[in-house]
């Protein structure tokens, strides 16, 4: 049984950290999360594709949308050829993930490269104090 199960996609928000990513059906795009002092990293495999394949984005204000399509070769063969072996894959492989980020990041600031097959995407911290989101209520007598 996963935690998911037991509370519900809206309270896992509330009780694990790092924040929520989802991937999609099919997803090859194997993915690392690091955290630095000053920025989230995202190292992502996208071997096969280029970077007019690749669409990173922002929706929802914090979530990080990652898609990728037709990065695989498709099969061209004369009908008089035999396949052997099959294992790297005939389709396009396409994937899609969904990472929310947390609060403290600059979304205005994000940058991605690919490079030999590895998709980085850097989310900068934002370091500036917050202010408290405490606020003391006054408490009366009467309403």
């Amino acid at each position: 049984m996963t935690a998911e199960n037991i509370f519900g996609y809206p309270l896992r928000r509330f009780l694990w950290s790092p924040p929520i990513f989802r991937e999609w059906s099919g997803s090859t795009a194997l993915m690392d999360w690091l955290e630095s002092p000053n920025a989230h990293i995202f190292k992502i495999n996208v071997p096969g594709f280029r970077k007019e394949d690749i669409k990173v984005q922002i929706d929802e204000g914090n979530i990080l949308q990652i898609k990728g399509e037709g990065g695989k070769e498709e099969a061209h063969h004369a009908k008089d050829t035999v396949w052997h072996v099959v294992e790297r894959g005939t389709g396009k492989g396409d994937f899609s993930r969904e990472i929310e980020l947390p609060e403290n990041v600059k979304v205005d600031q994000i940058k991605a490269q690919v490079e030999n097959g590895v998709l980085t995407i850097v989310v900068p911290k934002d370091t500036t104090p917050k202010p408290s989101k405490v606020r003391n209520i006054n408490i009366t007598s009467k309403l």
